[in-house]
């Protein structure tokens, strides 16, 4: 009969994405890992079979709890457009305790990979498009809603939105912005074109 797992999966992921967010993937070694979430190498592999194995539940946690995040900013603002607003300030603002890098973990991957690791960056990117689509389904409620311009696809809108946020944030990293300056950056995004225009 197996032995049950003696540790709280989740929370050894989440230790693990917050470290691979950090340092990256490259960077990250297996003695990394074991002390960041507390395990021996050998629980590690029986439990993720490889460094590459916990990078991939790493990615998903990550997706998952931005989905979480997202809707949770959505129902705390009572709106669509508002949480979404909320979502992406929280998301740009100046590093926390679990926010160890500014760059957006996905975008961060995949700079750092090369073609050499196929599946880790097909799986990168796929998860960008996970986040993309999110953006989309909460636009298409704001449409919706006539919070949003909607002669615009909720599509275009979300690519939009993926590109603008990568461009703050590589911005506050040069600029040092300030949480009042990032905030108007944020709500330029919404108050403008091509949110707002019917043109």
């Amino acid at each position: 009969m197996a032995k049950s797992a003696q540790f709280d999966r989740d929370d050894v992921i989440h230790k693990a994405m917050l470290l691979y967010w950090e340092k990256g993937f490259h960077a990250t070694t297996m003695r990394n890992l074991q002390h960041a979430v507390d395990m021996r190498p050998g629980s590690i592999y029986a439990e993720f079979g490889s460094k590459e194995g916990m990078f991939k539940a790493a990615i998903e946690h990550y997706v998952r709890l931005g989905g979480e995040r997202l809707e949770q900013a959505i129902l705390d603002q009572g709106s669509p457009l508002k949480g979404l607003a909320s979502f992406v300030f929280d998301s740009v603002k100046p590093c926390h305790k679990e926010m160890p890098n500014n760059m957006c973990m996905l975008a961060k991957t995949v700079a750092e990979l090369s073609d050499e690791q196929t599946e880790l960056l097909s799986i990168t990117r796929h998860s960008l498009r996970l986040m993309e689509q999110k953006f989309a389904d909460v636009i298409t409620r704001a449409q919706a809603l006539g919070e949003v311009n909607s002669d615009i696809s909720s599509q275009r809108l979300a690519q939009h939105l993926q590109i603008q946020i990568m461009g703050i944030r590589t911005y506050i990293r040069t600029a040092r912005c300030t949480e009042e300056q990032i905030e108007e950056l944020v709500l330029t995004i919404f108050n403008h074109a091509p949110f707002t225009s019917n043109q």
